[in-house]
């Protein structure tokens, strides 16, 4: 039975435990570190999440994988899970927005997970460490209008603007899983 509190447009915000995502975490001062956007599938009764992963890139999986066996051993995934909602999703959701949105999502599956993107956010992060008073003179990563490639949260915010609703990217350059749990209009529905 699908969990009716669960709607399409929510977001699985994650935190997660390996390398980059620490770093992620460190560098935005937030436990999370990965976002999936979510899509429910009522007639195939299923929760389905809409994100990029390392090495893996563009993909759907269900849900339940991620609470019964996302390690392929029977565990769940190791760390924190809140499912958050847009308060404004739904309000800009017509059949048409909601189409494109689902189009530009789905004929993006199978894109790469974008490794130049996060060695540029790893040099980012190193740097504003080392020295944090000559960030100014490094622009943030330029961002192309047709990525070939998606970290989790650029995905998500992509497939968010194909709706009209916006996440500014952080102080990195880049919009961050944080900057979606900090977003104003953006609400914790549940912790699974």
């Amino acid at each position: 039975m699908m969990d009716p509190q669960i709607h399409t447009g929510d977001l699985l915000l994650c935190s997660g435990s390996g390398w980059f995502s620490k770093m992620i975490q460190a560098a935005t001062a937030s436990r999370w570190s990965h976002v999936a956007l979510v899509l429910r599938l009522d007639a195939f009764d299923r929760i389905m999440l809409l994100e990029s992963v390392e090495p893996i890139g563009v993909r759907t999986v269900p849900l339940k994988q991620y609470l019964e066996n996302y390690d392929q051993k029977g565990n769940r995934y190791p760390g924190e899970m809140q499912i958050m909602r847009h308060r404004d999703f739904e309000a800009r959701v017509h059949q048409d927005r909601l189409a494109a949105l689902g189009r530009f999502a789905v004929d993006r599956f199978g894109y790469p997970y974008d490794g130049q993107q996060i060695a540029e956010i790893a040099a980012r992060i190193t740097l504003n460490r080392m020295a944090p008073d000559i960030m100014d003179q490094f622009p943030p990563p330029l961002q192309t209008n047709a990525p070939q490639a998606y970290i989790c949260s650029e995905y998500v915010a992509a497939c968010y603007a194909q709706i009209g609703l916006k996440i500014p990217a952080g102080t990195f350059g880049f919009t961050a899983p944080a900057d979606f749990a900090q977003h104003e209009a953006i609400d914790l529905i549940k912790t699974l």
